[in-house]
């Protein structure tokens, strides 16, 4: 609501949880601000300085009778309002000073009551906001998910390798620079859009943007000083196919995925997409072409994600519910774990399709045959258990399975002076169609 109390050039305006108190006295404006928003205070006295105190949601579900016992524990303070001067009174430089610092008081008194044994907790919280430069790459790192991009560029890099053709370092080296660039910057696009929504969930609170830590245009421009040079770099520095599907994964995360999050289920499989493009690249990268190996371990890389994410997403079932997240572990519990198994079984016959193609050889269905079976059995107790017991088994077996997988499978990788005396050269089509014009 809106209130509006005028008292001699003096008013009271409080909107929500905004309270704003202003004077004019000797041609001086004496402003004491309190604001509340997306759980974080803020403060300013006289334009000169700004403090925040950031208010953390609890992180366990209290129950009502425990809140009513808190409620009556709680002390009740009555704050007694001194009477306004009169209009023929006039205001000294002292006296503003000395009205500022009585309401400074009374609102620090208000913002006291709370519990003793978080009051101690809460004082601490209160800090000017100010950006070090020494805690910047610190931000920076979180707010483009520093983890997930050294997944995404060492999936890059496996494709890269697992390529029929000669290692090259500078192209290599390249490739991964231009992927975690781009990474970066889907990254930090995607937390800059959903900051309402990550306030609202605890593993997501305390990220960059929703504290406060930097400004949202600090975080576009640190999302446009990756994108563009990691595009650039892809496209000039590797090949043109490399940098269209860089710029083509930043679209979809950022411009697809995002929104789908809160719109249907099918942000899963969009997102899967998305995690499947980075291995692809590394071999367009090596190669300069796209092929049945490339599109192989876009397969794995997309049937990986299911059990990984959905085992993961069933312990945040709350939390992806009280941030207005359609998840299927929300929504579709059944279809949740139903998904997780087949995928599951899924990395089974891709393995097996990795000879066929000609990309390893036959002893690599073999080998992997064992972990595989033993992520098919987690997703099969998952399926059957549904309960959290067995889908953090499952995801904890997700996150070795998948750097095995590719190990293995590179050690498995059919050399290139094999593929030489068959008669089909590394370079690809492109290199046959040259050696078949020159004389």
């Amino acid at each position: 609501g809106l209130f509006v109390w005028p008292l001699r050039n003096t008013s009271v305006q409080i909107p929500c949880q905004f309270v704003q108190l202003y004077h004019v006295a000797n041609k001086r404006l004496i402003t004491f601000q309190y604001c509340n928003i997306l759980k974080r205070m803020y403060v300013t006295q006289c334009k000169r300085d700004l403090s925040q105190r950031a208010k953390p949601k609890s992180d366990s579900i209290v129950s009502p009778f425990h809140e009513l016992q808190q409620l009556d524990q709680e002390k009740k303070v009555v704050h007694k309002i001194s009477p306004v001067s009169p209009v023929h009174q006039s205001w000294s430089g002292t006296s503003s000073r000395n009205e500022l610092r009585e309401m400074k008081s009374a609102a620090e008194t208000e913002d006291s009551v709370i519990p003793v044994g978080a009051e101690s907790k809460e004082c601490r919280q209160w800090r000017e906001m100010k950006l070090r430069l020494d805690d910047l790459p610190g931000i920076l790192a979180r707010l483009s998910k520093i983890k997930l991009t050294a997944l995404v560029v060492s999936t890059a890099s496996a494709g890269f390798a697992m390529a029929p053709v000669p290692f090259e370092l500078t192209c290599f080296l390249l490739a991964s620079l231009g992927t975690g660039l781009a990474s970066c910057a889907a990254n930090s696009i995607n937390q800059f859009f959903e900051v309402p929504f990550d306030s609202n969930m605890n593993r997501t609170k305390n990220r960059p943007l929703v504290r406060g830590q930097i400004s949202p245009l600090l975080a576009v421009c640190f999302a446009a000083s990756c994108g563009i040079p990691g595009i650039a770099l892809l496209t000039l520095g590797v090949n043109p196919l490399t940098g269209a599907l860089g710029a083509f994964n930043i679209f979809l995360y950022t411009c697809c995925y995002t929104p789908l999050k809160r719109m249907s289920i099918a942000n899963t499989w969009v997102g899967a997409v998305v995690g499947a493009i980075p291995p692809i690249m590394g071999w367009t990268a090596a190669t300069g072409s796209l092929d049945a190996g490339a599109l192989l371990l876009g397969g794995i890389l997309y049937s990986w994600q299911f059990p990984h994410f959905n085992a993961l997403s069933w312990g945040l079932r709350e939390d992806y519910s009280r941030g207005g997240y359609c998840m299927m572990s929300v929504t579709h519990p059944g279809l949740c774990r139903r998904v997780a198994l087949r995928h599951c079984l899924a990395l089974i016959g891709l393995s097996a399709v990795a000879p066929v193609l000609d990309i390893t050889t036959w002893t690599f269905p073999i080998i992997s045959l064992p972990i595989n079976l033993y992520i098919s059995y987690l997703g099969f107790r998952f399926y059957r258990d549904a309960d959290r017991s067995s889908s953090r088994k499952l995801f904890f077996c997700s996150l070795w399975h998948l750097p095995l997988l590719l190990l293995v499978m590179f050690t498995c990788k059919k050399s290139v002076l094999e593929k030489e005396d068959k008669g089909d050269p590394p370079g690809g089509s492109h290199e046959r169609a040259l050696g078949i014009r020159l004389p």
